[in-house]
């Protein structure tokens, strides 16, 4: 089967996961969304309001139907993008997800900018001296690095270089109608702590697959053929041995774009974990249960993504998908 037919398979088969997984997700959020206390009706309208005012407002709102018939009238809409109004903000939710993924978006494009070519660069360095000086200390480096907690890290950082430095801005908000150099120059600092965090995890994956390659019967077979190191390296060793840092990197990358509550809240990033926290703490359901469910087709679709690559830089997974 053809890379083309085999890639198209693995396609369909992803979206088919995908679909099915949003919605498993989507009723278990709402209905872990309805078991929290509170009432929409009185979060609406205040805790003094009168009690006729809310049973009328839960009327007109639907939150008096039964639990299935609520749960298909908001995932009808929710499948269109209508995910209602926002208890706390009076606003509709789609923009406010839409921007707080905007602002998740490009935090994680900072990180992985400069997490990928240091993690891979240091893997590939630790994996040509392995047994040495310098493997030794990049992976004690990276595994002292990585358990560190990044809220840690991230208070040193801001206090070292933000404030006693100020070499970098404290926040990672950039001010209103920045360009985009300054709005990459204001998330360096919050890229920061994340990155020395799993910039060992991705050189150690790095490392293992290189040396695994470089042990292969293929990289021997283009040895011999006369082909230099550099280009036995770049045109066999890393197009295997990058596979399993593929999925690392994808799998992190649905973290980074969802799962950065504490990095956010330090920097006052206005990025898609942040709003779920705060929609949880304000009782803000329609806001908690959006969040969430964009947080979930996040994780998949990049894990979607990551195995889609991999079947293109490995032929193996490619020749175990053909018939």
């Amino acid at each position: 089967m053809s890379r083309a037919a085999v890639t198209g398979q693995a396609l369909a088969t992803r979206v088919g996961s995908l679909l099915l997984t949003l919605w498993l997700v989507s009723a278990l959020v709402f209905f872990a969304g309805q078991v929290l206390p509170g009432d929409v009706g009185r979060v609406m309208l205040g805790p003094f309001a009168d009690a006729q005012a809310v049973a009328e407002l839960n009327r007109k709102l639907g939150t008096d139907q039964p639990l299935l018939a609520q749960y298909w009238h908001w995932f009808g809409k929710a499948i269109t993008g209508d995910f209602g109004e926002s208890l706390s903000m009076r606003a509709p939710v789609g923009p406010l997800v839409l921007e707080s993924v905007k602002n998740s978006a490009a935090l994680a494009a900072v990180v992985l900018a400069l997490l990928v070519p240091l993690g891979i660069g240091a893997g590939v360095v630790a994996s040509l001296k392995a047994g040495g000086l310098v493997d030794r200390l990049i992976v004690f480096g990276g595994v002292s690095l990585s358990i560190v907690p990044d809220f840690v890290s991230g208070l040193l950082l801001l206090i070292v270089f933000g404030l006693w430095l100020a070499w970098f801005p404290i926040t990672g908000a950039a001010p209103q109608g920045a360009g985009f150099w300054t709005h990459g120059y204001y998330l360096i600092l919050p890229a920061l702590p994340l990155v020395l965090n799993l910039i060992g995890y991705v050189a150690r994956m790095t490392r293992a697959g290189v040396i695994e390659a470089r042990a292969a019967d293929y990289t021997r077979t283009a040895i011999l053929k006369g082909l230099g190191p550099s280009q036995v390296l770049w045109r066999h060793v890393l197009r295997n041995a990058l596979v399993p840092t593929v999925a690392v990197i994808a799998t992190q990358s649905g973290f980074l774009l969802g799962g950065l509550v504490v990095i956010e809240a330090l920097f006052g990033i206005q990025g898609l974990g942040n709003l779920v926290l705060s929609a949880a703490k304000a009782r803000d359901f329609p806001m908690l249960e959006a969040g969430v469910l964009v947080m979930a087709a996040i994780f998949v679709a990049t894990a979607a993504i990551g195995d889609l690559i991999q079947a293109l830089l490995d032929p193996r997974l490619r020749r175990r998908s053909a018939p």
